[in-house]
């Protein structure tokens, strides 16, 4: 053990049982977990699989707010018999749906040749210029070509 208490003492201590500690002392890695068996998924079967993408395919040509959630969809099923749970109805939704969006990011690079274009704002802020307060519109600008700011203030 190395640090002169017996495990019984160790165990009584720190909570854990003497078997748990003498099976980290002989384990030289971090404690982990292995799953043994994949998970058991349920899937669609006896035909509902088709009629559920029968249904599914019909939403897709309803307009967006027309169409039925996966929860409408799993009680659909239901009245045609299905006795399964709500699980693999919702899983098949959600495959297609993330399948037919696609990632959801996009990259589209702006090129702009030099002097052709920029980016403006305006702000308003006070300044005290020669102990007189007084506001100025500031006009920020960056130029796309460069990204280099360029700021004007007006009185």
């Amino acid at each position: 053990m190395g640090c002169g208490r017996s495990i019984r003492s160790f165990a009584r201590a720190a909570g854990p049982s003497r078997n748990a500690i003498k099976k980290d002392l002989k384990d030289d890695g971090p404690p982990g977990y292995q799953r043994q068996a994949p998970p058991v998924r349920h899937k669609l079967c006896n035909g509902f699989d088709l009629r559920l993408q029968e249904l599914f395919d019909q939403d897709r040509k309803r307009p967006r707010r027309e169409r039925r959630t996966a929860r409408k969809l799993y009680e659909r099923l239901v009245v045609d018999g299905y006795t399964g749970s709500c699980s693999p109805v919702h899983r098949f939704v959600r495959d297609p749906k993330r399948a037919g969006t696609g990632s959801g990011e996009a990259f589209i690079p702006l090129h702009s040749a030099a002097g052709d274009a920029l980016q403006c704002d305006w702000s308003e802020e006070r300044v005290v210029p020669g102990g007189v307060g007084q506001k100025v519109k500031v006009a920020h600008f960056r130029l796309c070509h460069s990204r280099k700011p360029f700021v004007v203030a007006c009185p």
